[in-house]
């Protein structure tokens, strides 16, 4: 994966909301396909706050839309897609031959 550490949690799931978004990737849409997919409240600063970070390391790109209301819109860059489909791949090697069902309970 090179120099960069995998994606957190969170960025991942960031980057994939743009992804998934696509030309309506604002913070507040972004905010929203998380909360809808994962079932959990997220603080739209932590949004922000990650999608500034994300930036800073050329995961992301923004710009400002034109139009009755300003919004400042994002973009998966190649380098973002890369390192995605890294955590992915490292996520996926982890979990190959993990079985849960012998530790887990059976529900009934």
């Amino acid at each position: 994966m090179g120099a960069d550490a995998p994606l957190g949690a969170f960025e991942e799931q960031v980057l994939l909301a743009v992804v998934r978004t696509r030309a309506d990737a604002y913070g507040m849409r972004i905010r929203r396909e998380i909360e809808r997919l994962t079932d959990r409240d997220v603080a739209i600063g932590a949004v922000y706050a990650t999608l500034d970070r994300l930036e800073a390391k050329g995961h992301v790109r923004s710009v400002r839309s034109s139009g009755d209301v300003s919004r400042r819109l994002f973009e998966i860059t190649r380098a973002g897609a890369r390192h995605l489909a890294e955590t992915r791949a490292m996520r996926e090697r982890l979990w190959r031959g993990v079985d849960l069902g012998r530790i887990l309970p059976e529900r009934g």
